[in-house]
């Protein structure tokens, strides 16, 4: 583990030249502590110029957002959900889900996102947690067998939704969490629990989006 992950700080100057990664606590998971943008620079009217560059690098693996949060405690809270079972975090982004996954006790971890610097990012988050998960970049050529696959806020995009039954063709068990799409009617997804949440660093989002829902499927 590294005071100063180098590498991941240069990476989030791709979004702001001033911007830097901090060590900071999830309020709803104390027991995590992640590399998070930190929120000082992030606190000011932006150029036009900053906004551009933000949007072409959102760098969404330097936010916790507030499913992932949700469900990163709703794992730790039901430990036997993962317990020696076979777990992939899809769309990790900072690898919270992962690490809740392997702090519970999930026989095989894999944190799989598709922008490198995700994977950079959960590398330096399980260092920061003392604990070990494998890496993986694309879903599509994941191959190995799973028990469950979990997901957290990978449904911003309409785009997106087709994955629901893709988890479905990798994994037995899905557990998703989302706070963006309305009316959810996708079976068999049934809606498992809603809760109140945040992003970290705190983003002041709409409190539609601070409303997380929790949805399981299986296929068995």
């Amino acid at each position: 583990m590294t005071d100063n992950p180098e590498a991941l700080n240069n990476c989030i100057k791709n979004m702001l030249p001033d911007a830097y990664l901090s060590k900071q606590s999830l309020p709803q998971c104390t027991d995590i502590k992640l590399w998070l943008v930190d929120p000082t620079p992030m606190q000011r009217r932006f150029s036009q110029d900053e906004i551009l560059a933000i949007q072409a690098y959102p760098a969404y693996w330097a936010f916790c957002w507030a499913s992932g949060q949700v469900l990163a405690r709703y794992i730790l809270d039901n430990p036997e959900l993962v317990r020696n079972k076979r777990v992939m975090d899809f769309g990790a982004g900072s690898g919270v889900v992962a690490i809740a996954c392997a702090m519970a006790g999930a026989k095989q971890v894999i944190a799989c996102d598709i922008d490198p610097d995700a994977l950079l990012s959960c590398q330096e988050n399980a260092a920061l947690n003392n604990v070990d998960y494998e890496l993986h970049g694309d879903l599509f050529e994941f191959d190995q067998e799973l028990d469950l696959l979990i997901a957290a806020d990978v449904l911003y995009d309409k785009a997106n939704l087709p994955l629901l039954n893709i988890f479905l063709e990798k994994a037995p068990e899905v557990l998703v969490a989302d706070s963006r799409v309305k009316n959810f009617d996708f079976p068999p997804y049934q809606a498992i629990g809603r809760i109140d949440s945040f992003t970290v660093p705190d983003l002041d989002e709409l409190d539609e989006f601070r409303l997380v829902n929790l949805y399981s499927a299986s296929r068995i």
